[in-house]
Formats: C-alpha cells, sequence, structure tokens
C-alpha cells in the first residue's frame, strides 16, 4: 500500500490531520492531543492498515513545545507510519496512555516519563525508570540544568 492509499484511507476518518510524506517509507501525520487514542485505535483496528507493531515512543524537546513520536509498522502489509503529537504544556504535559492498545507502549512511556517529564494518563503504572522519584528535572530537555551531577572540565 503506497502512502497515498494510507493518507486517502486515513483522511476518510480524520479530515482535519496534516500529513508530511518524507519519502517512501516516510509517512508522519500529525495528530492532536485530543484524537490521538483514536487514531492509533484505528490504526491497529482497521484491516487494510493493520498496523500491530509498535516499534518506537520517543519524546522531542522543540524548545516552546514538547512532542512525542509513535512510529508503527503492518507486518502483515510492510507499510509504516509515524504519528506526532505536540503538547504546548511543558508545565503539566500529558497524552493517553497507548499501553492498553499496544503493550510494547508501556515500557517506552515510562523512558519519555522519566526523561522529558510527560505523563501518560491511564498508564499500568507511571514511575521513574531510570533515575528514580528523588531525581529533579528531566534531563533530555533543553531547559534542563543539572550542577550537582555536572561533569566540569579544564
Amino acid at each position: 500500500m503506497s502512502n497515498e492509499d494510507l493518507i486517502q484511507i486515513i483522511s476518510t476518518a480524520f479530515p482535519s490531520l496534516s500529513f508530511t510524506n518524507e519519502g517512501v517509507a516516510d509517512l508522519t501525520v500529525e495528530v492532536p492531543n485530543e484524537i490521538l487514542k483514536k487514531v492509533a485505535g484505528m490504526l491497529k483496528e482497521k484491516d487494510e492498515l493493520y498496523f500491530d507493531y509498535l516499534y518506537c515512543v520517543t519524546g522531542i524537546d522543540y524548545g516552546k513545545e514538547l512532542g512525542v513520536l509513535y512510529k508503527f509498522e503492518s507486518t502483515k502489509y510492510r507499510h509504516n507510519i509515524t504519528l506526532k503529537v505536540m503538547i504546548g504544556d511543558r508545565v503539566n504535559p500529558q497524552l493517553e496512555s497507548l499501553a492498553d492498545i499496544w503493550p510494547a507502549a508501556y515500557l517506552q512511556e515510562l523512558e519519555v516519563y522519566d526523561l522529558f517529564g510527560i505523563r501518560f494518563n491511564g498508564s499500568p503504572d507511571l514511575y521513574r525508570i531510570f533515575l528514580g522519584e528523588e531525581w529533579e528535572g528531566y534531563p533530555l530537555r533543553k531547559d534542563y540544568i543539572d550542577n550537582k551531577n555536572m561533569i566540569i572540565r579544564d
């Protein structure tokens, strides 16, 4: 299935979404936070899409906004897609967890929470997986400063 076919199917259900076609295998869809779960559910449940494999959940700090990228593949049809969700609230960034749709999302959401501070509502158990609950701040954010653990070289 071509990216144009994917765009047609997805935009029929969600006409307000914007698509970026960055090459043969890289179709990116910008999804508003409010409908992330609906779009993600359709990707998995719709037979002609069948995105059964979530292989990457990663956070990104764009400066003014935080974002999360979800990368999916259909192991049956061999097509790929990326969902890009932007979060304007840097103080209390939140998304809905996709762990109930793709259990593989859970561990990756823990990593994004720990390093970017993005909360995943509905997560089975959200905790800091690497740094511990006493750690202050989120080290992969651009505004993170850590004077206590910093290595200073002459």
